[in-house]
């Protein structure tokens, strides 16, 4: 079996990795028929979501008082281990993500290559730090994976919605690339669409499914959005570097029934960072032996971050914002800090072009004209950007995330974090980055005032 280094939000696990090709190990297969007949899989369903139930029961005392309604704009599901064995033809099964158990730990793998431990998407609230991690779905929270215990893990957080994304498909939905069979690999799409629009539909008002898509194939992506337009998809997901896979470029007639589709559903497209190529060049084995495991994350990390900033640079230049005014477009988990920068490089280059002196001539309609009509940008653990960036930052752009459950979100520090961000500036600042921007994006209501007056809020 092939190892390669998990995805971004990983930032390479060195000791499940490091030591080269393993045998897989399954667990003794003591389900029932019906379990059985999901594939492979080292946790039954049914007992994983007793025990969540179970582990989730929120406790008084650990209840967050929090005083404003919050929207978290990034966080994700560990997808349970049947999610694709148990949604497509027998014949399949093997070949589709499945969850094995290697050694100790319960991992995700793809035909033969070896994807990720179950527990590297799940670290939130482990009492280690990387590389060690909870090694089975039992050690992970709870809310991670099953729908009920997520619920009341925001209940107790003070987050009224969540916009949710994947993790063992790649946040482009790359890695079904690896799959040879075209139908297969469109199935596998659908597949998880299924999944989470059934998971989110537990609470459709606070859990906002964004939607993978088969970005590969523009006509079999606009046919599976419609599919779940009408199921209540939220949001879009997509690559932000389409050329990487010898695709058009984004700003290519090519694309436009896909961003039609997006604008007349009020759908935003949203690059996730992560979301074109692998993070082999970034999280290499060499850079991790030669510099060490600090500096290769930290690397990768900056790496991703700024891609995404270059990627919004290629959107707001590449005229698909002209063509369509009210389409949105979201840089997820990128952070802010790059935003000002980006912006004036943008506008400088691109004045600098056919501008005598880079002067802007009446009627010029500015990139960073076109970021703030049209693109939203999602942060959490900054603090130096939100106390002297604000004021050269498009306000109405920027959506607060905490990553949940992965290695870099918040966690029993929400609001800690938000006051060392955000403790110094307007209330009516304050609530745009924590909820009103995320609420007129998503079609977000308020929550009952019940449901407040639980939380502390007013």
């Amino acid at each position: 079996m092939r190892a390669t280094p998990h995805h971004a939000w990983l930032f390479f696990d060195v000791k499940i990795y490091s030591a080269g090709e393993r045998s897989v190990e399954r667990s003794p297969d003591v389900r029932s028929a019906a379990d059985r007949r999901r594939g492979p899989m080292a946790v039954p369903i049914k007992d994983l979501a007793e025990r969540a139930v179970k582990r989730s029961a929120p406790a008084a005392h650990h209840r967050s008082m929090a005083a404003e309604l919050i929207i978290d704009a990034d966080s994700h599901v560990t997808e349970p281990p049947d999610v694709w064995t148990s949604r497509v033809p027998e014949r399949y099964r093997d070949a589709v993500p499945r969850v094995v158990r290697e050694g100790t730990a319960d991992t995700w793998v793809l035909g033969d290559e070896r994807l990720a431990p179950v527990g590297v998407t799940a670290p939130a609230g482990w009492p280690t730090f990387p590389p060690d991690y909870p090694q089975t779905y039992e050690e992970c929270h709870p809310g991670a994976y099953h729908a009920g215990a997520r619920l009341d893990y925001m209940d107790e957080a003070g987050i009224w919605a969540q916009v949710l994304y994947p993790n063992v498909g790649g946040f482009g939905s790359q890695n079904f690339l690896k799959l040879g069979d075209e139908q297969l690999k469109l199935l596998c799409v659908s597949a998880y669409n299924d999944f989470l629009l059934e998971w989110s539909a537990a609470d459709s008002q606070r859990l906002l499914p964004v939607v993978a898509t088969p970005f590969w194939d523009v006509d079999a992506t606009v046919k599976e959005l419609e599919r779940c337009v009408a199921l209540g998809a939220r949001g879009i997901l997509f690559t932000g570097e389409p050329q990487r896979y010898g695709l058009p470029v984004l700003g290519s007639r090519h694309w436009d029934p896909l961003y039609a589709l997006a604008q007349d559903a009020g759908l935003a497209i949203h690059f996730h960072i992560g979301n074109a190529g692998s993070t082999l060049e970034d999280a290499s084995p060499e850079r991790y032996r030669e510099h060490g495991i600090p500096a290769a994350q930290s690397y990768t990390a900056v790496s991703l971050f700024m891609k995404n900033g270059v990627q919004c640079s290629d959107l707001i230049t590449s005229g698909v914002l002209y063509r369509y005014p009210d389409l949105k477009f979201v840089s997820v988990e990128s952070g802010i800090g790059w935003l000002p920068f980006m912006l004036e490089a943008t506008d400088y280059s691109w004045l600098g072009a056919f501008r005598p002196g880079r002067e802007r001539a009446p009627g010029d309609v500015l990139p960073s004209d076109l970021f703030r009509q049209s693109v939203f940008v999602t942060y959490w653990f900054e603090s130096v950007a939100p106390k002297h960036f604000l004021d050269v930052v498009p306000i109405d752009n920027v959506l607060f995330e905490t990553d949940f459950p992965h290695t870099t979100c918040l966690f029993g520090n929400i609001q800690e974090t938000i006051e060392s961000g955000l403790g110094h500036v307007d209330v009516t600042v304050r609530r745009k980055i924590l909820w009103e921007n995320a609420a007129r994006l998503y079609r977000i209501t308020e929550p009952s005032e019940s449901w407040r007056s639980s939380r502390g809020g007013s």
